[in-house]
């Protein structure tokens, strides 16, 4: 079993590796063992650390999602230049680069070519954010709360106070990207920063907790649309872990058997799976609720969302416990002031109002989210290709169609209309990323990678159309299976 908790173990094994001026050697099938929190080894630029019970990493447990992988990529992808340094320490030795047997020269060379790429990208300042942008959606997005306030403050009118509820909701949208934005550290280079500002937009406007979306966000990028490889790895994606009400595949689908005696599919399986495409948007009108519930749980201790964040509340708390506590508090009370009409509403009319902005903003949020990734491509992560492959194979860019202008998606969608460059390049600021676009394209067309973008009416069918034939497999599949049902 690995040890790269205690430091002092492998600081002194590379010491000892420098004294001996001669590094150990592991293959590809040997790192492919240790997959683990507790016995995690990951490979990066063809060395070899040992990160078992690592739960210091400042970037919390989302490291466990690459154990027994290489890491090169997506390291890359989520830490400043220099951060390598840290994991010295860790080192244990070298890649054998032959043993890595499903790599050819030309796979090589493709992803030399996306690695000069990130480095081009770099050297034009594409990662340098706008602060004036940031300014202005911050500004924009007060003055959306603001007039929401007012619109109940000021009015005794039910179809303005609806209108206020809506606009609630859909301010709550916008705070998601610009808290997106600020804890993907787009916008500072003090990580700090960025992380104050995510607690503001997150914690006390939405109710969000900082840390539970940095858990599950991060796991998210690290690993889109994938299973995990075991029931004790970490490597699977959050993000669709969404049993037992939605299935993204027929595995995920018959996943819940084992956790029966019988080996069989629940009632509450059966029926949730072969509804899924009807019972779809009636759930994103109450993913917001959920997220509340979760952020609750995470910021007082009273649970964790995932076996991911339990290991990560467990070992390492909370990073700003008084700010993020604070923060929901407060979201709640002005939440609370606003629900009651400045305590003119009735009980009644009070949850009406709370319920229309928060499913509305469920809605709006998770729209955009499912366009994303979901009815995509979804793989097993011992199978998952090369980071480029993975995350443009598992993803959606969309654009404007059916009589909804461009201009709109972009502000609607907040700059995950380009899912795509963003997974590809998660801390290159929104201000930059339709410039960005453009070479990703030219990329992607030089090497033969195909990447899917659609308008938004036709992204939504495509995700309808997934789950049901998924619905359909599970049918098929399930009588099969249990013939005499």
């Amino acid at each position: 079993m690995g040890k790269g908790g205690d430091a002092s173990i492998p600081a002194a094994r590379s010491i000892a590796l420098k004294s001996n001026d001669k590094a150990e050697k592991y293959t590809w099938a040997e790192v492919k063992k240790h997959i683990t929190p507790d016995d995690a080894w990951i490979v990066h630029a063809n060395k070899v650390y040992d990160v078992s019970n690592w739960h210091d990493h400042p970037g919390g447990a989302v490291i466990f999602t690459h154990a027994g992988d290489d890491m090169t990529d997506i390291f890359a992808a989520f830490h400043a230049q220099g951060s390598q340094a840290m994991m010295k320490k860790f080192y244990i030795g070298d890649l054998i680069p032959e043993s890595v047997e499903h790599k050819d020269q030309s796979q090589l060379d493709f992803e030399k070519g996306y690695r000069d790429l990130r480095a081009k990208l770099v050297m034009m300042g594409m990662f340098k954010s706008s602060k004036g942008y940031y300014a202005y959606k911050c500004t924009f997005n007060m003055c959306m709360w603001l007039t929401a306030v007012a619109m109940v403050y000021y009015s005794d009118s039910f179809a303005v106070h609806i209108g206020s509820a809506l606009l609630l909701g859909l301010f709550w949208q916008q705070c998601g990207w610009l808290a997106h934005d600020f804890l993907h550290h787009q916008v500072f280079k003090h990580r700090k920063y960025g992380d104050l500002a995510g607690i503001f937009w997150g914690d006390l406007m939405q109710g969000f907790s900082m840390q539970w979306w940095k858990n599950k966000h991060n796991g998210h990028h690290a690993v889109p649309n994938l299973h995990n490889s075991s029931v004790d790895s970490q490597d699977g994606d959050p993000d669709i872990d969404t049993m037992p009400l939605l299935a993204w595949s027929l595995k995920q689908a018959q996943s819940f058997r084992e956790l029966n005696a019988d080996g069989k599919d629940s009632t509450l399986v059966k029926y949730a799976i072969k509804f899924q495409a009807f019972t779809y948007f009636p759930i994103l009108l109450l993913a917001r609720i959920s997220w509340l519930r979760e952020s609750f749980k995470t910021a007082f201790g009273l649970g964790a969302a995932s076996e991911n964040a339990k290991l990560e509340l467990e070992r390492r708390g909370l990073q700003y416990p008084t700010l993020e506590r604070s923060g929901i508090a407060l979201h709640y009370a002005w939440m609370f002031v606003l629900s009651s009409g400045f305590g003119r509403f009735s009980i009644a009319y009070s949850i009406m109002y709370f319920m229309v902005a928060t499913c509305s903003s469920g809605l709006f949020l998770a729209l955009v989210f499912g366009l994303g990734h979901n009815g995509m491509a979804v793989y097993d992560a011992t199978t998952r290709p090369d980071f480029w492959k993975l995350q443009v194979t598992t993803t959606r860019n969309v654009i404007g169609g059916y009589g909804i202008p461009q201009f709109f998606v972009d502000w609607f969608c907040g700059g995950l209309q380009y899912q795509v460059d963003h997974h590809l390049f998660p801390m290159m600021p929104r201000n930059n990323i339709a410039k960005c676009h453009k070479l990703v394209e030219s990329f992607c067309k030089e090497w033969g990678v195909k990447y899917h973008e659609t308008d938004m009416i036709t992204g939504t069918w495509e995700v309808l159309k997934h789950l049901q034939n998924v619905s359909d497999e599970f049918l098929v599949e399930m009588v099969k299976d249990f013939p005499a049902m």
